[in-house]
């Protein structure tokens, strides 16, 4: 089995080491990316929101995701989604974000300054991306990723490399730049929590689902 000792969903909790290298050079991911690609079946759903892993070990814990779930549940029924998390830890369903290595490492990207090192994550973020996309091809209706920075920059071109579209992409750019330009924030282009990205969030989904989705919601 491509998850070496532990059973899928074993979180090791209490004998595992918290990983802090880069996760994305680690063999345990790339072997839990494999299993993921090669062995897990995705269900159907109509849309898939791609979101950035956070630093709260498992995400669903952190804040920001907390606030993002809250808006998806609150437009769209739970039968309609599926979240997948991306980023410094590939890519994971989030029903499987207790599986051992994502509950079990901390890592910023943010606060990486090696260009070396942001390079080859865009590089092998990108490949595990598109693997992804290639493999739910025809299990998701639509696509909608929720990102900034890097991250967005890896969906974007594990997108083209795939072939598969992301549908609606959020932040849009002129918020993202208004941020920018107007906003003293810790990272350039701010946090995902920020209410000026929540409101566009909540607004283009209503909008989304009201012109691309036959069954009513919340």
């Amino acid at each position: 089995m491509a998850m070496g000792d532990q059973e899928p969903g074993d979180t090791g909790q209490g004998r595992t080491p918290l990983l802090t290298d880069p996760p994305f050079y680690l063999p345990e991911f790339e072997q839990s990316y494999r299993y993921i690609i090669d062995e897990y079946e995705v269900a159907p759903r109509e849309i898939a929101f791609f979101l950035p892993c956070a630093v709260r070990k498992p995400y669903s814990t952190s804040p920001s995701h907390q606030l993002i779930r809250m808006i998806i549940s609150q437009v769209l029924e739970p039968s309609q989604y599926h979240i997948v998390v991306f980023g410094t830890c590939g890519i994971v369903p989030s029903e499987l974000e207790e599986m051992y290595p994502y509950a079990h490492y901390r890592y910023m990207l943010g606060k990486c300054t090696d260009a070396t090192i942001r390079a080859d994550f865009l590089r092998i973020e990108t490949e595990r991306v598109a693997g992804y996309l290639e493999k739910t091809r025809d299990v998701y209706t639509f696509r909608i990723g929720y990102c900034l920075g890097l991250f967005r920059e890896a969906l974007i071109q594990g997108s083209k490399k795939a072939g598969v579209p992301i549908d609606l992409l959020l932040p849009s750019r002129d918020r993202i730049n208004k941020i920018i330009e107007e906003e003293d924030c810790t990272f350039q282009e701010g946090s995902l929590s920020m209410d000026v990205y929540l409101g566009e969030f909540c607004d283009e989904l209503i909008r989304f689902r009201n012109i691309h989705l036959t069954a009513g919601a919340a």
